[in-house]
């Protein structure tokens, strides 16, 4: 029997080769589910060197009960090829197991046309990318989501929120209905929030410091909204139930975001 090239990917990512096959996994006993978030800084854990930067993941765990962990694998300045290349996907694989989440946002560094060990191309390279972390999730026996990246903020002349990440939303959008992936469109929500707010209100939801102007990352409040957007379309999309689910609409107080040292 021939072994395909996307066949020698996935076990090459840790995935067993049987299980690449047949895209099964075998039983294993039940346990409390672990929702894995795989993506770059604007979800990413941050340290206290850098507060009041704030990825949504770190937000997302106190709008979910507490029998869904969430692992936040997210790392700055990462694409969907490097963060597989760097062998992170292979790490959250391993770890993985039936029944779990593997929820994906990658694009804001995969438009660095400039840097080859980041830049993929949006139907091509970026949607080949993809689909490992698609694979590999489902060899495993857990259940992939991809979510379109968030988006900047970014306005026109006339203060229209205008969106940044070109064809890749388009793209990553192909790729869910191909593949039958559930898909959280966070950069159409993330868009239509920034235009409802305006371009005054949306600096309190983003990094801006007496120091710093950051139009693509958070502060508390900014990764609060991102993150009960997360939460409202795995509802919507029936990843998960309303059990899984608290707070959709509540406060979640800026003081319940911590950043720890970095060697901790």
């Amino acid at each position: 029997m021939s072994v395909t090239r996307r066949q020698v990917g996935i076990a090459g990512l840790g995935v067993p080769l049987a299980l690449a096959m047949t895209g099964t996994a075998q039983a294993g006993p039940r346990h409390p589910r672990t929702l894995y978030i795989a993506g770059d800084s604007t979800a990413a854990q941050k340290y206290a060197d850098a507060a009041p930067e704030t990825g949504w993941g770190m937000a997302l765990p106190f709008l979910l009960h507490r029998q869904l962990t969430v692992a936040n694998h997210a790392v700055n300045g990462r694409s969907s090829k490097s963060f597989v290349d760097e062998g992170r996907l292979g790490a959250v694989l391993s770890a993985i197991r039936p029944g779990d989440l593997l929820l994906v946002q990658f694009a804001h560094n995969d438009e660095k046309t400039a840097d080859p060990t980041r830049y993929t191309e949006p139907w091509s390279t970026y949607q080949d990318h993809l689909r490992l972390y698609v694979e590999g999730a489902r060899a495993r026996g857990a259940r992939p989501v991809l979510a379109t990246a968030v988006e900047r903020r970014r306005f026109d002349a006339d203060g229209r929120a205008v969106p940044s990440h070109g064809e890749y939303p388009a793209a990553m959008r192909a790729l869910a209905a191909e593949e039958r992936v559930a898909l959280l469109d966070v950069q159409a929500l993330s868009l239509a929030l920034w235009q409802e707010l305006g371009p005054e209100e949306t600096k309190r939801y983003f990094n801006w410091t007496a120091t710093e102007q950051d139009n693509t990352h958070f502060n508390p409040p900014g990764a609060i909204a991102v993150a009960r957007m997360v939460a409202r379309e795995l509802l919507r999309t029936r990843v998960l139930a309303p059990r899984d689910v608290r707070r959709p609409d509540g406060e979640i107080p800026e003081s319940w975001i911590t950043w720890p040292e970095a060697d901790a």
